[in-house]
């Protein structure tokens, strides 16, 4: 072959191979550039983990201590002529139970208890009686919480003289009445009248029961500390 036809040949085989090599680097680039923004980058993890969120503040126990007094408004009333002994009771918290300046319960929170003892007015000398103790509490979003209080108690007031003296003053006046009307047998005839009617009087009139209304304040004392989940804020 003449030599320059070789020199031609081989110009045109370089130029082939350039091609080729530019044709198949075009092919090949998108590929690796998919590859490199598929690939992690360096130093991150492979999958990243989603980012945690902000930590629920935990409730922390926080004791009150024997001697804490609880204000309490009476959810319904209390009659020592309706109410029975055992009876239980409702109520809120009148104020804000606080330990060392932080509010461990909230105005509202619920509280319970029981009737110990009541006893319904007499008719003429036996005055009603009436005594509650508390024995759980609720705060605002939390749970039920066992409790020990000391006794509320109350005594009536005792029958007035007034209710002594209307039976005295009808016995008087029944035998005044008698007496004008039939002598000696008519004024013995009418003490004893007298004498009855003064007597229901009195006993119709001296039941005196202790009435509670609803809304009621009253105020116990705790006996043993209690200890309560509180949530720091």
């Amino acid at each position: 072959m003449h030599p320059k036809t070789k020199l031609t040949a081989l110009i045109l085989g370089i130029f082939v191979l350039l091609f080729v090599g530019c044709q198949s680097g075009k092919q090949t680039a998108p590929a690796d550039a998919s590859a490199a923004a598929n690939s992690p980058a360096a130093g991150s993890s492979a999958s990243p983990s989603a980012s945690p969120s902000a930590a629920e503040p935990q409730p922390v126990a926080v004791e009150i201590p024997a001697g804490t007094t609880l204000a309490i408004r009476l959810a319904e009333g209390i009659d020592t002529g309706r109410t029975a002994q055992g009876a239980p009771f409702e109520g809120t918290l009148a104020g804000p139970l606080r330990v060392n300046g932080r509010e461990v319960a909230a105005v509202g929170s619920t509280v319970s208890g029981t009737v110990t003892n009541v006893v319904s007015s007499g008719r003429l000398n036996r005055p009603a009686e009436l005594s509650l103790v508390l024995t759980s509490l609720t705060p605002r979003g939390g749970g039920n919480v066992a409790i020990s209080t000391s006794t509320w108690s109350m005594k009536g007031q005792s029958h007035k003289k007034r209710d002594i003296e209307m039976m005295g003053g009808g016995a008087a006046g029944g035998a005044l009445i008698g007496a004008l009307a039939g002598g000696k047998k008519g004024a013995l005839i009418g003490t004893l009248v007298g004498g009855g009617g003064g007597t229901a009087v009195a006993a119709t009139t001296g039941k005196k029961e202790i009435r509670l209304a609803p809304e009621t304040k009253l105020s116990f004392t705790l006996s043993q500390s209690v200890t309560l989940p509180v949530v720091a804020r």
